[in-house]
């Protein structure tokens, strides 16, 4: 049988979907081929503003963007296959994680949402789709989320080494791989989220198009940091809560940053962005400093976010002498590590294998993730 397994993910940034092709033939997963597949503007117009107030989007809107989102995924896996000009009958199944628009794991009635539907992309490719990743875990009590440390532990634990690996999405997480340990993980709050949504208010393109956001972070690099908001920002409660945590752009949102901004923001707007990308750094390792019980000997970068060299050296500035490195220095892409994630769950799944979470997300017992879209019928 196939060990090639396709693994799909658009993370909180929305900006796009991730898609990559990994054998796992071997002791390790093999990337075959991977590519990021930009969403439509009327695409991701709609997903902005959903975000904004997921509250009061309408249901009928949702089901459909659930369609359209749904195609969009469909699209880009048929895409990379095509690329790697591989046949769907060497693929046993698609991983898909659709695109994450609320998680509130805190709810007296636990839920979270992942819209793509999955029967779209098994319509297109004719491949099996393993979907709705994360409500087993919620269901047996854990946050379900953040998944990506179990691929950590499998591609970047080192029985030698006391390591953090840190995904820097529109959210922040980190990995504990202690040497010989456990692994555990939690969301530490924003990354890249408010960095972008500012950025988004107040940079236009010249064909008109809204920009997405500040390449290598240099804006931000020319303002000046407001130590006094800076210091109210790191307030928010829920950088003091103990883990197993989690939260999202629903959380962290643009109403969340307008509720907190100083009365003079729209006169400094780049000192804010600079105070946004310190804010991520410094709750991010506030939070290392807090949470994790051993001293790591080196904390590895993924995710969107290692482009955005500004905030990187902010990061690394707050954790002096800490070696702190990408992913890419250990043969893992950055940009690709959440949808090989994606692919490994899609491969559990169909082994009947359980998932071992509750260290991350405090469930009950471990659970098997996802249900099973079957391809159609020859």
């Amino acid at each position: 049988m196939t060990t090639i397994y396709l693994g799909l993910i658009s993370g909180t940034s929305m900006d796009g979907i991730d898609a990559v092709l990994v054998d796992f033939a071997g002791d390790r997963p093999r990337p075959l081929a991977a590519e990021t597949f930009q969403y439509s503007d009327a695409l991701r117009g709609a997903l902005d503003q959903l975000r904004s107030d997921p509250d009061a989007f309408p249901a009928a809107r949702l089901a459909r963007l659930d369609a359209e989102v749904g195609q969009a995924f469909a699209d880009a896996a048929q895409g990379l296959l095509d690329t790697a000009a591989i046949a769907a009958d060497e693929v046993r199944a698609i991983g898909s994680h659709g695109q994450t628009v609320l998680h509130r794991p805190d709810d007296e009635f636990a839920h979270t949402l992942q819209i793509g539907d999955p029967t779209r992309i098994a319509e297109r490719t004719g491949i099996d789709v393993v979907a709705d990743l994360r409500r087993a875990d919620l269901a047996a009590g854990g946050q379900g989320a953040p998944l990506a440390p179990l691929i950590h532990q499998a591609l970047l634990a080192d029985e030698n080494e006391n390591r953090l690996v840190v995904n820097l999405g529109g959210i922040a997480n980190v990995t504990l791989l202690p040497a010989g340990g456990v692994v555990s993980g939690f969301d530490t709050g924003p990354a890249n989220c408010f960095m972008d949504d500012w950025f988004r208010a107040h940079h236009r393109e010249q064909d008109g198009k809204a920009a997405r956001f500040d390449a290598g972070g240099q804006w931000a690099a020319g303002g000046r940091v407001d130590e006094t908001w800076l210091t109210e920002l790191m307030q928010e409660t829920y950088l003091h809560r103990e883990p197993p945590k989690s939260t999202g752009i629903e959380y962290f949102s643009p109403a969340w940053l307008r509720d907190r901004l100083p009365i003079d923001a729209e006169e400094r707007p780049a000192d804010i962005q600079a105070t946004l990308a310190e804010y991520s750094a410094a709750s991010l390792v506030a939070s290392i400093e807090r949470f994790v019980p051993f001293r790591p000997d080196r904390i590895l970068l993924c995710g969107g976010g290692v482009a955005n060299t500004d905030l990187a050296g902010r990061i690394k500035a707050r954790l002096g002498a800490t070696p702190v490195e990408s992913t890419a220095a250990h043969g893992i892409d950055p940009d690709f590590v959440e949808a090989t994630l994606i692919a490994w769950l899609a491969r559990e799944f169909i082994a009947g294998r359980p998932i071992d979470t509750p260290s991350i997300t405090g469930a009950r017992h471990p659970v098997r993730l996802g249900a099973l879209w079957p391809a159609p019928l020859p």
